[in-house]
């Protein structure tokens, strides 16, 4: 995705999106390496209905992203949710 930028609560917040991928064991790094990748396409969650991101890592993780745009900016988005895909998961 070009010309996002990515919307992250603060690290103390234990409700926010930080604590929440934190929890999944991912980084911010991670999710806006593959968030950000230009060559991973967006999909739509069957689960929510909202915007999904799947990609792999530098360090070789298969993550989903799930993901909302900033209604006051639509080029703003913030993550809901991110986790590692486990290998029975992966489509390819």
């Amino acid at each position: 995705m070009d010309d996002v930028s990515v919307l992250w609560d603060l690290e103390v917040d234990p409700d926010g999106n930080v604590q929440h991928i934190a929890e999944n064991d991912l980084s911010v790094e991670e999710v806006e390496e593959v968030l950000l990748d230009p060559d991973n396409k967006v999909q739509v969650s069957r689960t929510t209905g909202r915007p999904i991101t799947f990609g792999w890592t530098s360090t070789g993780r298969h993550i989903a992203i799930v993901w909302e745009t900033v209604i006051d900016d639509p080029s703003t988005i913030r993550v809901r949710t991110a986790y590692e895909v486990s290998p029975k998961r992966r489509r390819s």
